[in-house]
């Protein structure tokens, strides 16, 4: 079946990085769009960035324009989120999330994606 596993988290200090990988498996990406989620304790869960496999376009929030850059791996059905310049406010559960759009264009609408990873966990503090 349809799965996608996220890996990647953990904890690091404001100003470091983290690479977060999206794995899919039971399908291929081709005609789908990637979408990473991010949720805080206590707050709603955010759409960050988005990427159109079959257009290699992608859309990034304003809140971590510039900071992070999603980029794809065919060959092995991944989609990772490079996240740099990380701050403490950056803390939270990351989701990535699949949705079937052919050559349409990715949004950041979590009710437009209908499978969902289990989450990963980054930890923003010194």
């Amino acid at each position: 079946q349809l799965q996608l596993v996220e890996s990647g988290g953990g904890l690091v200090q404001p100003g470091g990085s983290l690479r977060l990988s999206c794995a899919a498996s039971g399908f291929t990406l081709d005609y789908y769009a990637i979408g990473w989620f991010r949720q805080a304790p206590g707050k709603e869960r955010e759409g960050i960035s988005c990427i159109s496999i079959k257009s290699g376009r992608t859309y990034y929030a304003d809140s971590v324009k510039g900071r992070f850059t999603m980029s794809t791996d065919n060959a092995k059905n991944t989609v990772y989120l490079q996240i740099d310049s990380l701050k403490p406010e950056d803390t939270a559960v990351y989701y990535c999330a699949a949705d079937r759009i052919l050559f349409g264009r990715c949004v950041l609408s979590k009710t437009d994606y209908d499978y969902w990873g289990q989450g990963t966990q980054v930890t923003v503090s010194s």
